[in-house]
């Protein structure tokens, strides 16, 4: 069992709370949570890495990669935008060599759109910088301490997860 003493309660709330806030509710936790880990994955979508992508261009190739191929009305159906909008996207993923279209070979009128191996090298590239970024900012940014309830506050959130 852990021999660590138990620290005094500190009288200054948490970054974030007011005084008047004795405990948080789960209510006000789940908003908070929410504002803050939208903020944190755009600003980790927005990490530039060697090359940029538009926000269209990155979410369309997180979706292809983490659902596999895909065709244009499906991507643009997932990502809530017009299908002309998502063909732009495509193209200009296209032309830059990191997305392929082939006809589908149920339907010749549909093609099929996947993330190609320059797709996959942009994918982890860009990962590598928002882990990078992430990293360094943790380093620079925060105490020990608050590392740890970071790491505790990452067990807990992916166990409501599973």
């Amino acid at each position: 069992m852990d021999q660590t003493p138990t620290p005094e309660p500190s009288s200054t709330p948490p970054a974030g709370r007011s005084a008047r806030e004795e405990r948080p509710t789960p209510h006000q936790v789940a908003i908070d949570l929410r504002a803050v880990v939208v903020r944190l994955l755009r600003r980790l979508r927005e990490t530039p890495a060697e090359r940029t992508l538009t926000p269209p261009q990155a979410s369309a190739m997180s979706r292809l990669s983490k659902g596999g191929e895909s065709t244009v009305s499906a991507l643009a159906l997932a990502e809530k935008v017009r299908p002309q909008s998502m063909a732009a996207t495509v193209e200009a993923l296209e032309e830059r060599g990191f997305v392929s279209k082939s006809r589908d070979p149920q339907d010749g009128r549909r093609q099929i759109v996947e993330v190609t191996e320059l797709g996959w090298a942009e994918i982890d590239g860009q990962r590598k910088a928002a882990a990078a970024w992430l990293e360094a900012t943790l380093e620079a940014g925060v105490s020990s301490e608050e590392l740890e309830t970071l790491a505790d506050a990452a067990t807990i959130l992916e166990r409501i997860l599973e």
